[in-house]
Order: C-alpha cells, then sequence, then structure tokens
C-alpha cells in the first residue's frame, strides 16, 4: 500500500508515469500497476491515463491530500524512531517576537544547544507574522490570541499585562488608585498599528474597552514604551514577560495589584481569545521530532509558573506599596 502510494503522488506530481518511474526506479508498467492496485483497493479511479497526459478525477482530488499526509507521518514516524537511538543532529529554523526572543527565546535556545551539540538552531526575530510553509520554519514563538489554523500548537506560558510607572514619576504626580484615575495621567500608548489585546483594558472597567487614555509619548514600539517609562514619562501597561525584569530591579513599580501566577499551564484554562505565548508548527514536517524537543525544552525552560512571573512574585512585586 505504502509503494502505491507513493506511485500515485509522485505521478500526480509530474504529470506523467514515464518521469514517475524514472524518479522511482521502477518500470513504467510496475507503476501503472501499483496506481492499479490502489485503485481497486479505494474502489474508485484516481486518475484518467493518456499516453500524453495524467488527469486527477475527483476521487482522486479528494484522495490526494490524503495520501501526501500518509506518507508524511510514515516518514515523521520513521525519523522519531531513528531518533531513539541516536543523538537528535541537524538543523532547526525558529521565529520568535523580536522583544520576547531577544529576552527570553534565545537564552533558552542557548540551554538547547548546550544540552543538544549536534544540533543547529537559526533563530530569527521579528514582529512579522512569517508563513511557516513559505520560510521553512520549523518552530514559530508567538505572543498574543492565536488565529484559527491548520498549524499545531502548544501552549508554553500564560501572559498578562501589568500597569507600572517609575519611582520617580509616581512621587512627581501621585499614585491611581483605581484604573479610571489613568485618565488622569500620562500613558504611553502605541501607534502605528493595532493596539495589543488588552491594552488598557481591566475587568469591571468600562465595559472592558479599553479606557481611552492619553499621553504626549506615542510609539510604535512596546520595548522603546519600558525604556521611557523606566525614564519617568509615564505610565505603561507591559507584557509581565517584558516588564518583569525593570520590575524585579526596582527601576517600576506596579500600580495596581498584579494578578496571581498562573500555577500549572497543563491545567489552565483553554479561552482561545486568552493572549498566552505559544509554540507552533507545521504537522507532518521532517524535521517535526526535533520540533518537539525544542518546545518541550521551551516549555521546561520558562517553568509553570513562568519564571519572570516567580521573580517579580519574590520580589513582592504582586503587593501594592505606598509611594
Amino acid at each position: 500500500m505504502i509503494d502505491a502510494l507513493k506511485c500515485f503522488v509522485t505521478v500526480v506530481e509530474l504529470s506523467s508515469l514515464s518521469r514517475a518511474a524514472v524518479q522511482l526506479e521502477m518500470a513504467v508498467s510496475s507503476v501503472s500497476r501499483k496506481v492499479d492496485a490502489l485503485e481497486e483497493e479505494l474502489g474508485a479511479r484516481l486518475l484518467l491515463r493518456s499516453s500524453r497526459k495524467v488527469i486527477l478525477t475527483d476521487a482522486g482530488e479528494r484522495f490526494l491530500p490524503r495520501a501526501r499526509n500518509i506518507l508524511a507521518e510514515l516518514a515523521d514516524g520513521k525519523n522519531a524512531v531513528q531518533e531513539l537511538d541516536s543523538e537528535p543532529r541537524g538543523l532547526l529554523t525558529v521565529t520568535a517576537p523580536a522583544a520576547f526572543g531577544r529576552l527570553h527565546v534565545a537564552p533558552a535556545i542557548a540551554s538547547f544547544l548546550a544540552r543538544h551539540p549536534l544540533i543547529e538552531v537559526d533563530l530569527h526575530v521579528s514582529d512579522d507574522v512569517v508563513d511557516l510553509s513559505a520560510r521553512r520554519v520549523d518552530v514559530a514563538v508567538r505572543a498574543g490570541v492565536l488565529p484559527a489554523s491548520d498549524l499545531v500548537a502548544t501552549r508554553l506560558a500564560g501572559m498578562n499585562r501589568v500597569v507600572s510607572a517609575s519611582p520617580a514619576y509616581l512621587e512627581r504626580h501621585g499614585w491611581p488608585t483605581s484604573p479610571v484615575d489613568l485618565l488622569n495621567h500620562e500613558c504611553l500608548t502605541v501607534n502605528g498599528r493595532v493596539p495589543p489585546r488588552g491594552w488598557w483594558r481591566f475587568e469591571g472597567v468600562n465595559g472592558y474597552q479599553p479606557l481611552p487614555v492619553k499621553g504626549r509619548l506615542r510609539c510604535d514600539d512596546t520595548d522603546s514604551l519600558l525604556h521611557a517609562a523606566i525614564s519617568g514619562a509615564g505610565i505603561v501597561h507591559l507584557a509581565n514577560w517584558l516588564a518583569s525584569d525593570a520590575i524585579v530591579a526596582g527601576q517600576l513599580v506596579p500600580v495596581f495589584p498584579m494578578l496571581p501566577v498562573e500555577r500549572d499551564i497543563a491545567n489552565a484554562r483553554r479561552d482561545p481569545n486568552e493572549p498566552a505565548i505559544h509554540a507552533v508548527h507545521m504537522p507532518g514536517r521532517s524535521n517535526q521530532a526535533k520540533a518537539q524537543l525544542l518546545i518541550r525544552h521551551l516549555r521546561e525552560y520558562f517553568g509553570s509558573p513562568a519564571y519572570w512571573d516567580l521573580a517579580m512574585q519574590a520580589a513582592g512585586a504582586g503587593e501594592r506599596r505606598a509611594p
């Protein structure tokens, strides 16, 4: 059956029995018999064949993607079995959002490479959402809400936003006592693109719609807003993984009590509209075993709760401190 599937897919891809026979190193008659046997097994005609061309039937059109998936899964399974008896090796191509990639993915991959000396990684950090198939990407780390797709997604960590400001700003301008008070403060906001999900939104406030906060500084880069907030330019609403280091160092102070850290990723509430950190990969790729190895390492490295949340908790950042 597997040989018949290979013959069928190769004939379709090359649009010719004779060219398929050359590639498969088989006689044309043998390729034809394999396809005949497959059609008999399925009870349907898959190809219309003539001396000049090969045309897929309606049944062939429907069966072709399944045949390809079967062959891809078989190749991936074979690769996974072979890797059980050998050290993983080869190249992985990985993408990640710019700031998260620099802060958290690059150190995690350094740890991964130390553990697997025969693996190489091409890491691309960019806020562009790339097409995994077109760019031949094995693993993409994505932050936020995942759109519906055929990609296989693994949740790596939860994600929430922290309202924070520098001690100097709070000393000069006072401490907001509720989210509504932010309307009277300098708030650092994004421009030039759609604001991140959850930006200036709070449970029980303004119908969970973004508060119309204002400020004299707007920027299309959240990493730049982080440094502006550290310098005392205003109040900022940043992801926990981005604000953590500055909060632990005392450069920023959480303005409101922080959410409890997530205890267990495996049992976390699965809300498709809830922002989170995910790793995604394409099913059926030849590098799938190595991709899953990296994804498991990322989950282990980030931890549950994530190490950036634990660091803020250990620093006492979860409690509101008077200015």
